[in-house]
């Protein structure tokens, strides 16, 4: 089954996942659900215990680039993300999703037209929306629709800049269009864009996992890179409550107090270049920000003034009319 990755809409699926029961069933829903599963390749860092990792036969192993880790030498998720990446092999596109992902039929095809389009807006484009959720009910997928047409970003109702680090907190709104619709923030776990990204932006594994967002819509936006929103992504997501519980966190207590470095000590440490990213001006060099657009810029297109630490009614539901 396996094809070339260099041939014309060969998409890369870059997954990282941390003792996710549901990577299995991601993995199969974007082989099976895909039109031309030949096209599509699946770089997945596995960070599970050598009994429980992945074991995929033929005929999907042939199109599956696997690391696997063991849960305590993990480092959180934007690591496991960067060397997910680094598996890409030159595809035409790539989409990031999570380990726990359902793929529509046809989700390819229509993936992939969307790419098109919006790369006849600007050749740089990122899609990326906040999926439609599903829960697994007697083993099986079952979707909880928010929304048909556009999911946009915005700021959440009464978030604020803190002190101590410019962490913000987004969410999804619909929007009632058939058209792509141009964001000022991008999900991790649906990143859908040309190939190019890879090397134009490498993920940063010095983040941890609040911010790691916001950093890399920045660093896109700063390059000339557009993020949109298209109406009825084909992809859902599988939540969970804001505790975790559900499936395992790399900063679950039962793992994270077997570590030498413990997750809060990654995470100070992530949000102190998250501000030296955002608020110091601080030169990251692969990692930091672009010379094509100014935070300035962005201030004026999104609402979110990371210099005055401001921001504006734009940036929450009202840019929706809301």
């Amino acid at each position: 089954m396996a094809s070339d990755p260099q041939a014309e809409d060969s998409i890369f699926i870059s997954i990282a996942s941390f003792c996710d029961p549901l990577l299995e069933f991601t993995i199969r829903s974007a082989l099976t659900q895909a039109l031309r599963p030949e096209r599509v390749f699946i770089g997945v860092v596995d960070q599970q215990s050598a009994e429980l990792r992945l074991h995929i036969p033929d005929p999907y192993a042939q199109q599956l680039r696997l690391v696997h880790l063991h849960p305590l030498e993990a480092r959180g998720p934007c690591w496991a993300r960067a060397i997910a990446m680094s598996l890409y092999q030159g595809e035409r596109w790539f989409l990031q999703v999570d380990s726990h992902t359902w793929f529509e039929p046809g989700w390819d095809e229509r993936l992939l037209r969307w790419g098109h389009a919006c790369q006849a807006i600007n050749p740089r484009c990122l899609i990326t929306a906040y999926p439609n959720p599903f829960q697994m009910q007697d083993g099986q997928p079952v979707a909880q629709l928010v929304a048909k047409q556009v999911l946009a970003h915005v700021v959440k109702t009464d978030c604020a800049f803190t002190a101590d680090n410019p962490v913000l907190y987004f969410e999804a709104v619909p929007v009632a269009t058939e058209q792509p619709v141009l964001g000022l923030h991008i999900a991790a776990g649906c990143l859908f864009a040309p190939g190019e990204l890879v090397n134009a932006l490498p993920y940063d594994p010095f983040l941890y996992f609040h911010g790691e967002e916001q950093a890399f819509a920045l660093r896109a936006w700063t390059r000339g890179w557009d993020i949109f929103h298209v109406p009825a992504v084909p992809l859902y997501h599988h939540y969970v409550g804001p505790n975790g519980s559900g499936r395992a966190m790399h900063w679950s207590p039962e793992l994270d107090q077997q570590r030498r470095v413990r997750s809060g000590v990654l995470s100070d440490a992530a949000n102190i270049r998250l501000a030296n990213l955002l608020w110091h001006g601080h030169d990251l060099g692969r990692y930091g920000l672009g010379a094509e657009r100014s935070l300035a810029d962005y201030a004026a297109f999104s609402g979110i003034d990371y210099s005055a630490r401001r921001i504006a009614p734009l940036s929450y539901k009202a840019r929706f009319g809301y």
